[in-house]
């Protein structure tokens, strides 16, 4: 079965800087939820970058449905299914949440009927949209406002949805439910491939883990598996940290 991202060899990096990845493989099965952990500067950060557009391959691959991506703009990366959701500050606080959902779907915009269809199916999936729709976003709490990003990316009907560190700057309450929206938009039919600093969060969440180190993947596998193994926690997370939830 072809993996729905793939990359191949994959060696990357910054203008004026040396490689950040070197040398990356790694594969997301469609319908999982994958996320990548290590330590800080391991090149997590840059693989979401490479596979969103924003930064183009020097050697290798990116595939994705097992079409080549890499060093496509961004707009035809979304064109091709794949959306992107920050890791904070990605609503516009003076709009409602409707009018941020809706934002989600301008490169829809002619197709009215498709927007009214989409925006239906996210209430759905997350029904703060529905009754929070004429609040100001700015008045959300943090989790609130992590719902809201996520029903925005769903707008546009993606396969792939890439989330950068959710986790970050929610409280137990709200990382519960970020727990539970991302649940849902699996359930939904999307893939998802995230970032986590959050280690426990993040594989308790995922059905696929990949750590990496120093611009390399170290380890993948199940997520329960990858969480437990004692050779990786005392490597990259302080010995018992992956199960204390530090990142």
């Amino acid at each position: 079965m072809t993996p729905l991202l793939e990359l191949r060899g994959v060696v990357a990096g910054y203008r004026g800087g040396g490689d950040v990845l070197r040398g990356v493989d790694l594969a997301v099965e469609e319908g999982s939820i994958a996320c990548i952990v290590g330590p800080n500067g391991a090149g997590k950060s840059t693989v979401m970058r490479l596979v969103s557009g924003l930064l183009a391959p020097r050697a290798g691959q990116v595939l994705f449905a097992g079409e080549p991506i890499g060093g496509r703009p961004p707009a035809k990366i979304i064109q091709a299914g794949v959306v992107q959701v920050p890791q904070s500050q990605g609503l516009f606080p003076d709009m409602t949440v409707r009018e941020n959902v809706l934002m989600g779907a301008y490169p829809l915009r002619r197709d009215r009927a498709r927007v009214r269809t989409n925006y239906a199916r996210v209430q759905e999936i997350f029904p703060i949209v529905a009754e929070r729709a004429e609040d100001r976003s700015g008045n959300l709490s943090g989790g609130q406002r992590r719902m809201v990003e996520f029903a925005r990316a769903l707008m546009l009907e993606p396969r792939m949805v890439l989330l950068d560190e959710p986790s970050v700057g929610l409280d137990p309450k709200a990382l519960q439910g970020a727990y539970e929206s991302v649940r849902r938009m699996s359930e939904a039919g999307r893939t998802v491939l995230l970032i986590e600093q959050n280690v426990r969060f993040g594989l308790r969440l995922a059905t696929h883990g990949i750590v990496m180190e120093g611009g390399q993947v170290r380890l993948t596998g199940p997520a329960e598996q990858v969480l437990n193994n004692p050779e990786i926690a005392d490597l990259y997370f302080g010995g018992s940290s992956a199960h204390s939830g530090a990142g």
